[in-house]
């Protein structure tokens, strides 16, 4: 392969911090080659806004689409990699962008929740009018470097209904401390899930 790939998944174990109240990783081992087992066999429960992971509109809007019917475009393809400088705990407006926008596919590299394992509550979000002046230029995902594309303590959800009216997809919790601003390739394809709310990710860029 000539293209470079570049991790952008948080590790997923039993420190990797969740939503306060979600359900965090675990894993349970049925049958162990340590104990006498002829195999490795385990089971996980975890939420499934775990680490890098994909919300579906039946997440924030009555009627939404679950995961299992998002078209896999949206999650595999161009993308441009913007980095953000702005106050903790604030909404992204489109004057914080400073470049132009050229990919179907933007991550907003904010560097506001930077240990995964350890939840901080005054991450960077999104704005609706950024997802409005994303929309307008053809994007088709938005994703960032924290938990969620709304503040913690939104609960009206704002930017998640205004990709809800764009029909957009979204990319949460990727890691981005060690990506260039620029143009890549996106893999962060979800699981096919009936019926779910989510998907984790394995996300990944490809750089030429």
């Amino acid at each position: 392969m000539s293209q470079r790939i570049i991790d952008i998944s948080p590790l997923v174990s039993t420190r990797l911090g969740v939503w306060p109240g979600d359900v965090p990783y675990s894993r349970q081992v049925a049958l162990s080659i340590a104990a006498g087992d002829n195999l490795e066999l385990s089971s996980i429960t975890a939420t499934l806004h775990l680490g890098a992971h994909t919300d579906a509109p039946s997440h924030y809007a009555a009627g939404g689409a679950a995961i299992s019917a998002r078209p896999l475009e949206r999650y595999l393809g161009p993308c441009q990699v913007v980095s953000v400088s702005l106050p903790r705990g604030e909404r992204i407006l489109p004057r914080h962008l400073g470049v132009e926008i050229t990919a179907p596919r933007v991550l907003l590299r904010t560097d506001s929740f930077p240990e995964p394992e350890s939840f901080n509550t005054d991450f960077n979000s999104l704005s609706p009018e950024l997802v409005d002046h994303l929309h307008a230029r053809g994007v088709v995902l938005v994703g960032l470097d924290t938990p969620s594309v709304d503040l913690f303590d939104d609960k009206e959800l704002l930017s998640h209904r205004a990709i809800a009216r764009h029909d957009m997809a979204i990319l949460e919790g990727v890691v981005l401390e060690h990506v260039e601003p620029g143009l890549y390739t996106l893999v962060a394809l979800p699981l096919k899930l009936e019926d779910a709310d989510a998907s984790p990710v394995r996300a990944v860029l490809l750089a030429n």
